[in-house]
């Protein structure tokens, strides 16, 4: 029997064995002619995922790096202007932390965990900070556009269209850490400054790598901002891609297997990679529906992961561990809602088949149990 357990959680997915082989190729160096070479066919791809002619920085972090580094170039220290953070669950409320521990004014948009942000929300909060004489207009506006912990997608062209109307020069930073690669998100036609994601989710990938794709003007602030730091400062950053290089040592075993699954992806074709995952959030969402409840508010469920409200009071510890017999893993809820909720992630190279035997699988379990 294989100890393989087949991961059906939001990060780190399930990568294929073709791309864990992939970073077994002989080592390079960073600084020569190979690695150059791998840069630049692995930047020409990232461009083509992330729908930009703009940069993509390749960090060798988690995407919680990349968060640091929105906020440290992309806000200043003027006490009265700022960000203001839209918060919807843990990793909105995380990212919010973010600004505030590194010394930026943060103005809190926060609803209910699994409700969406909405536009007039946002639009409320511009013209409230546009009628106070004490402060300044918003330096960015920070959004999650998918909210792992609760499989919620935010409406981001709506909110975009609504910064852009009422607060043009606010610079508009986007999580998209579980839904880049498996959501189409087009940066230049939508006038993103920041969009960042990693590479344990939708593109399958080990962890390890995050990656953002970044805006003129967004690099024009950062060189107006002081106290960047070093290791995730986006004009550091910028210089050494124009060379093909990286300020600090790459994880270059991990970028061998992102230049094979970027191949990959797109050979897939990005609008068909776009459409399995569509057909593999509905078809989650129906089995969920019939069996338990969707957490998320309905019309603004996730395409890449599902949050089922455990309406049948299912001891998720023991589910996982029936699962495990079977070669499975699913994710329990995430922080205060471990219990509540469970998720189940369909992203990245899930199947229909895959997902298919996973929850013929859990319905053995509620019969079982039953």
């Amino acid at each position: 029997m294989s100890d393989h357990i087949k991961l059906f959680i939001p990060g780190p997915v399930e990568v294929r064995k073709e791309i864990l082989d992939a970073q077994a190729q002989w080592m390079i160096g960073h600084r020569g002619k190979p690695f150059e070479a791998l840069f630049a066919r692995v930047q020409s791809k990232l461009r083509q995922v992330f729908f930009t002619q703009s940069r993509v920085f390749i960090s060798t972090s988690s995407g919680t790096g990349l968060w640091e580094a929105a906020a440290r170039n992309c806000v200043s220290d003027d006490p009265h202007a700022g960000v203001v953070a839209t918060v919807c669950g843990a990793f909105s409320e995380r990212w919010a932390n973010v600004f505030e521990r590194n010394g930026k004014a943060t103005t809190w948009l926060r609803v209910e965990e699994g409700k969406a942000i909405k536009p007039e929300m946002v639009r409320q909060a511009l013209l409230a900070r546009a009628a106070d004489p004490a402060r300044r207009p918003f330096e960015a506006i920070a959004i999650v556009h998918n909210e792992t912990s609760c499989g919620l997608t935010n409406p981001l062209a709506e909110i975009v269209a609504t910064v852009k109307a009422l607060s043009p020069d606010t610079l508009i930073l986007v999580d998209a850490v579980s839904s880049l690669g498996g959501v189409k998100i087009d940066f230049d036609s939508l006038g993103l400054d920041v969009l960042l994601t990693s590479s344990q989710k939708c593109f399958g990938l080990p962890p390890g790598l995050a990656f953002a794709a970044v805006s003129d003007r967004a690099l024009a602030k950062a060189k107006t901002v002081k106290n960047r730091g070093y290791y995730f400062d986006f004009v550091e950053l910028e210089q050494f891609l124009l060379k093909n290089h990286t300020p600090a040592t790459p994880a270059i075993s991990l970028m061998f297997a992102l230049d094979r699954q970027l191949d990959d992806m797109l050979a897939e074709g990005l609008e068909n990679r776009f459409a399995r995952h569509a057909r593999l959030a509905q078809l989650t969402r129906r089995w969920a529906s019939d069996r338990f409840a969707l957490f998320a508010e309905r019309g603004y469920e996730s395409d890449t992961v599902t949050c089922v409200a455990n309406t049948r009071g299912v001891d998720v510890s023991a589910l996982n561990r029936f699962l495990a017999a079977r070669g499975m893993h699913i994710s329990d809820g995430y922080g205060a809602l471990k219990g509540k909720t469970f998720r189940i992630a369909h992203m990245a190279d899930t199947t229909e088949a895959d997902l298919q035997a996973l929850l013929d699988a859990i319905d053995d379990f509620l019969i079982q149990q039953s």
